[in-house]
């Protein structure tokens, strides 16, 4: 490119939602780039959407922006206009006809060169967001980056030489300490190209890399050189993503590409990044920015996310149905993050012949994946590539597309998608890893799942503790396989925000990958809303959902409760993930995970699953710090049993090490330390960490007697890797060892009956703890953190005629009331709650509140809104009632159950002697 002409700025507009097809008449203007909504133009749109952001300026149809710009620079050379991120797109000059584009994903190159004429020349594109080939999945969703319409990124008129580098790729050769550079030349058959390289973001304080040109001869319109770098190239991985800047200048004409010198490989089950093995810490992403409603085409605002996920430990992005702008890519680049685009897809790839093939459809999506590798394939960021997400259909198609995509460019590795059959997992020939959730119906690789694709997950259906890994689920001794298949061979399927019937195929019980298994949108643990997100939304996107889950809450009286739910189940939230990320650290048979998310997700119903909100800001329930704890290129683990203890018994830890780091851990001093909260220490170990390649370490095993304790105690097992920043830590209990609870004199009873409203007459406390199975308005206990959004799978649930979720978002407990003297709490649920809330059911209050103190409350979700209550108390006659809703048998066979009931007991008891 010799020159360039901007075209950004002041457009005329024209709107037509009856998409005319006819030039219109211009009666607006518009600040391109832009789109329409977020410049404000259009009609209002009162709706209030409540399962995701609301588009006030919402517009479907043709755009027509039209503005004169002078063209004199370019008479007699080769020009192409550039619109880098639009939709489907129509392109005049002074009126007449030039073409139409509609990639989703790459820019929109118009060869104008027999337009222009010189001086002033208008022109007009139409932009439609209507009739896209395909749905567009996160690409064009409501749920998401919104059905935008306008150009979002560069555009220009772009000038070249007589002859110019065009379609150039940049290989990288690692071994051979080079890169290949192949490119078309257009203008001249033949030729000599001056191709240089450049690094240009050392560390501080080393010197930029220059290798010797190399002058190259092209024939026949095609470049194909090698450009040696020597041995001081320099390579790109996540910790030292060094770039070069390659130019290539034919008689003055220079075309600019970023590369970096990378190797990114799959060897059977693991990942390797320039020979030395990685693993995959990655964040699910859906182009989520609610200021604007569409993804940046800047580095600066690229480079702020994407740091802000580095800060959280990824190293990873995992587009879901999407691929993002360059500049993602180029901000990945200076960061060092490896980046899996998708195909636009979400749904079933016929072959040709079969039913419900749809060739236009697939011709489109087939094409939109050669235009990715084309544009973006260079990047040394993009490392992989997904056919679309939870596909069904032909595995065969499947395996012919990637092989296309393979045979033209072997830079990247290659999945079927996310998640594919679902029940059904498999790899194909030419998949170079396995992105799933199982392996088969009861073999799980991840810890949560939604109740209509049941079975649950271990995160929420055991006892908290740290000892789960998928080691035996990835290589088992024997594997069983069912699901609900029909005599027709079909299966219902979650199908994004609702269900569809897809053709079955035979499921392979003893399934084992033989390539890296990433499982599939980890953890999806909900929070409540923080109501005081609702201001931040200043752009064309508004939180009209809140504002209605808001009103919901305050009808039920309950409002004044909505940040200490917001927090308490945020806390839960968090304990939900460090378990799920530890559980995967722990095993050595996985190549990585794929987390939804540290962000929360503004669609599907409004699925607040994350750390961050919406605009990558911290809640206030996770530092980064605290997350890297569990999350990182490295995390210390400690593998124990339970995190209730009972004085007397001894307690034992395996203590490991996660280490994917190229150096500086190993031979380390590494400590282990139990403490008391009354600062007593129990236990220490402490050693060095050994020298080995190996990836798992054990480090020791970490024993200690629990004292006799009179009281319950906190303990705090802390681990660290002296002079990094690998820490980690636990927080257990210890209770006093108890055989039973004495209940006499507490006037215990399960209702009140006569014989309980004599002793209430009398002035007495009574204790009610209920038959479970005879509460009648009430909800099951459950100690885990409801699973992405209660609303999109309640419904899901009642199309498949399947059980719905149970939809609590853990406790929010009145730990400082003296029922609870004995048994010392947070405010949120811990693992000490789980055998108590596990046997108990909370009783709906709806309508019955007033005068209740309600002393254990269980947080419902944002739609249903109950007024739940575990434990509670109220003045009754001339006494006082506290009901207990939990099954006391089954809580005396454990420490933490016996204490609980001793704590609730002897508050009864306290009671009745004052």
């Amino acid at each position: 490119m010799t020159d360039r002409i901007d075209l950004s700025g002041e457009w005329r507009l024209a709107l037509d939602k009856e998409c005319r097809g006819v030039l219109p008449q211009f009666d607006d203007t518009i600040t391109l780039p832009d789109t329409t909504s977020h410049a404000g133009k259009g009609e209002d749109n009162p709706a209030r959407e409540e399962g995701f952001l609301t588009d006030t300026k919402l517009f479907e149809g043709d755009a027509w922006f039209t503005r004169k710009a002078d063209l004199s620079a370019a008479v007699g050379k080769t020009a192409k206009l550039v619109f880098e991120r639009t939709r489907i797109t129509k392109l005049y000059i002074d009126g007449e006809y030039v073409g139409t584009q509609n990639s989703l994903v790459s820019p929109h190159v118009y060869d104008i060169t027999k337009y222009v004429k010189g001086g002033e020349q208008e022109i007009t594109v139409c932009v439609s967001n209507v009739g896209y080939p395909t749905k567009g999945g996160h690409l064009t969703s409501p749920d998401t980056q919104t059905n935008w319409n306008g150009i979002t990124g560069e555009m220009a008129v772009k000038i070249y030489g007589a002859a110019y580098a065009d379609e150039v790729k940049v290989y990288p050769l690692l071994e051979e300490k080079a890169f290949r550079v192949v490119a078309k030349i257009k203008g001249a058959e033949s030729g000599k190209a001056v191709i240089s390289a450049e690094s240009f973001n050392a560390p501080e304080g080393r010197a930029a890399h220059r290798p010797a040109a190399v002058n190259a001869i092209f024939t026949g319109g095609e470049l194909i050189a090698t450009l040696p770098l020597g041995e001081d190239a320099r390579t790109w991985d996540e910790y030292s993503p060094e770039l070069y800047n390659i130019k290539i200048d034919i008689g003055g004409d220079v075309y600019e590409i970023i590369a970096g010198l990378r190797e990114f490989k799959a060897v059977k089950d693991k990942f390797y990044i320039n020979g030395r093995k990685t693993f995959l810490r990655g964040k699910h992403d859906g182009m989520i920015f609610p200021l604007t409603g569409y993804a940046p085409t800047t580095v600066d605002e690229w480079l702020r996310v994407l740091k802000i996920s580095r800060s959280y430990g990824m190293n990873h992005y995992r587009f879901h149905t999407c691929c993002p702008p360059e500049a993602a890519f180029i901000a990945a680049d200076m960061l060092g993050i490896y980046m899996e685009p998708q195909l636009p897809f979400w749904g079933t790839i016929q072959a040709p012949g079969e039913e419900g093939f749809n060739e236009g459809e697939q011709n489109f999506l087939i094409a939109e994946g050669f235009r990715m590798l084309d544009a973006f394939g260079s990047h040394p960021s993009y490392c992989m590539m997904s056919m679309g997400n939870e596909l069904w259909g032909s595995k065969e198609r499947l395996n012919e597309i990637i092989g296309a995509y393979k045979s033209r460019d072997s830079r990247h590795l290659y999945t079927q998608g996310s998640n594919n059959f679902q029940w059904f997992p498999n790899v194909i020939e030419n998949d170079d890893f396995f992105v799933g959730v199982r392996l088969a119906n009861d073999r799980l690789i991840r810890g949560s799942y939604a109740m209509c694709d049941a079975p649950l997950g271990h995160i929420q259906t055991d006892k908290p503790a740290t000892t789960h890994n998928y080691d035996s689920i990835v290589h088992p001794t024997r594997a069983a396989s069912a699901t609900e298949v029909s005599e027709d061979g079909t299966v219902q399927i979650q199908y994004g925000t609702t269900m569809k019937t897809v053709k079955a195929s035979e499921a392979d019980a003893d399934f084992v990958p033989d390539v890296p298994i990433v499982t599939h949108e980890i953890g999806q643990y909900e929070t409540y809303p923080n109501f005081d997100e609702i201001e931040k939304y200043t752009g064309s996107l508004k939180a009209r959902n809140f504002e209605v889950f808001r009103e919901r809450l305050d009808e039920k009286g309950l409002l004044p409760l909505a940040h200490d739910y917001f927090e308490a189940s945020g806390a839960l939230a968090v304990q939900c993930y460090k378990e799920e990320m530890e559980s995967i650290f722990r095993s050595q048979s996985l190549g990585g995970f794929q987390v939804l998310d540290i962000q929360d997700f503004s669609g599907q119903g409004t699925a607040l699953v994350g750390v961050l909100d919406a605009f990558m800001d911290e809640k206030g329930i996770c530092s980064p710090e605290e997350w890297r704890e569990f999350c990182n290129d490295a995390v210390i683990l400690a593998e124990f049993e339970d995190y209730n203890l009972e004085s007397g018994e001894g307690f034992a830890a395996e203590i490991r090490l996660a280490n994917y780091r190229p150096s500086g851990v190993c031979g380390k001093k590494f400590t282990a330390v139990m403490t008391c909260e009354c600062g007593t220490e129990l236990a220490r170990l402490s050693g060095e960490v050994p020298k080995t390649v190996e990836n798992y370490i054990a480090l020791g095993r970490l024993a200690a007697q629990i004292p006799e304790f009179e009281a319950p105690k906190k303990l705090t097992l802390v681990l660290a890797v002296e002079d990094t920043d690998i820490r980690n830590h636990y927080t257990l209990m210890a209770y006093p060892k108890r055989e039973s609870v004495d209940t006499a004199g507490a006037y215990m009873f399960e209702k009140l009956d006569a014989e309980a409203e004599k002793l209430l007459a009398a002035g007495k406390t009574v204790l009610v703890v209920p038959q479970l199975g005879d509460i009648a308005n009430s909800i099951e206990g459950y100690y885990c953190q409801d699973f992405w959004c209660y609303h999109m799978f309640r419904l899901i649930s009642e199309m498949m005629k399947k059980p719905e979720p149970v939809g609590t978002m853990g406790l929010l407990i009145d730990a400082q009331h003296p029922a609870l003297a004995d048994f010392p709490s947070e405010k949120f649920s811990t693992p000490q709650w789980w055998e108590i809330v596990s046997n108990s059911r909370s009783e709906i209050l709806d309508g019955s509140a007033e005068g209740k103190r309600v002393i254990v409350r269980t947080i419902d979700n944002f739609e249903r809104n109950h007024d739940l209550a575990l434990m509670y108390e109220y003045n009754y006659l001339d006494g006082k009632v506290v009901v207990c809703n939990c099954d006391f048998e089954k809580l005396a066979a454990s420490p933490e159950g016996r204490q609980f009931i001793c704590s609730v007991v002897g508050y009864v008891k306290k009671c009745n002697v004052r």
